[in-house]
């Protein structure tokens, strides 16, 4: 049996089967193509988060691992135990600054070097652009021991540059937090700079072109047409850049010796490694955690609010 093709009239509507698009098909495509990645990353980390916030909400210590011990539901009784911690909101508060410093000159020396590479010739850029990803490609470990060398009270070569003598940068709280932080500038850099620079590259030159004929500065410049054309950019490097800044472990770990002198160089990473690890109480690093992660959401959903509030404006 043939089946009549269908065909438009001229005055509307078809005759035989309908030819329409279907947009409830066409609105489900993406979804299909991300469905793979989607299944890998549920794997990855939906998992692991559900473990992590089931592990918080029980007695979960060494006796409870080796089985010597059965498990205690405690509810909220962890998360009451690490408020009511006053060295818990210490902690907290010295992460937050920290990350806070360390996301503004990262994004600072990014952006600059950003912008130097759209000035210098093509052998400068690239010789820049190496060295940049090269100290993004060393491991936090070996880049945190390396400046550890670097600024060591004895063999250092920096204390010799500036006649400080046998200082040391980690014995005092404040000067081992800029140690870590220029550390962790110089390895975080580089995303932000290659980052940027693609931005910049796609923006039209006749734009620069008459804010330059215009007699505006190379700082008006970046603040009034570069910034506001580049703020979905700025967002994703300021929200990656919150993110890694903030869960910091190896730099603190390494470069401190755990968490410095009397734990006066904590971070929360690092106080929930000990928690959990040093003193076996799982359940209250899990707590720790959520915590985290919580934050980590309300920074990052307040920020592209901000962002779409801004873009509804314009």
């Amino acid at each position: 049996m043939r089946v009549r093709r269908g065909f438009a009239r001229p005055g509307g509507g078809s005759r035989g089967f309908s030819t329409a698009p279907r947009p409830l098909r066409r609105q489900g495509t993406p979804w299909l193509y991300l469905a793979p990645a989607l299944v890998v990353l549920g794997g990855l980390l939906v998992y692991p988060v559900y473990q992590l916030g089931l592990i918080s909400l029980f007695e979960y210590t060494q006796a409870q691992v080796s089985g010597g011990e059965p498990t205690v539901f405690r509810g909220l009784a962890n998360y009451a135990e690490l408020f009511g911690d006053r060295q818990f909101w210490q902690v907290l508060l010295a992460t937050v600054l920290f990350a806070a410093a360390c996301v503004v000159a990262t994004l600072a020396v990014g952006c600059a070097l950003a912008v130097l590479l759209t000035r210098v010739r093509a052998l400068p850029r690239l010789a820049l652009m190496l060295a940049a990803l090269g100290a993004w490609a060393t491991p936090a470990v070996t880049g945190s021991t390396v400046w550890l060398l670097l600024f060591d009270p004895d063999f250092g070569p920096v204390n010799r540059l500036l006649g400080l003598g046998d200082h040391s940068w980690t014995y005092g709280r404040l000067s081992a937090f800029l140690l870590v932080l220029l550390e962790v500038v110089w390895c975080s850099f580089p995303f932000v700079m290659v980052t940027v620079y693609a931005g910049i590259r796609a923006v039209p030159s006749e734009v620069l072109e008459a804010a330059a004929l215009d007699g505006a500065s190379q700082w008006r410049i970046w603040r009034s047409v570069l910034a506001p054309m580049l703020r979905p950019i700025l967002a994703i490097v300021t929200i990656q850049s919150v993110i890694w800044d903030f869960k910091v472990f190896t730099q603190i770990y390494v470069m401190t010796g755990g968490g410095g002198i009397a734990g006066q160089n904590l971070v929360l990473n690092v106080y929930a490694y000990q928690r959990a690890f040093a003193s076996s109480e799982y359940g209250l690093g899990s707590a720790i955690g959520v915590v985290m992660l919580l934050i980590l959401l309300a920074v990052t959903l307040v920020y592209l609010r901000l962002l779409r509030r801004q873009g509804e404006e314009r």
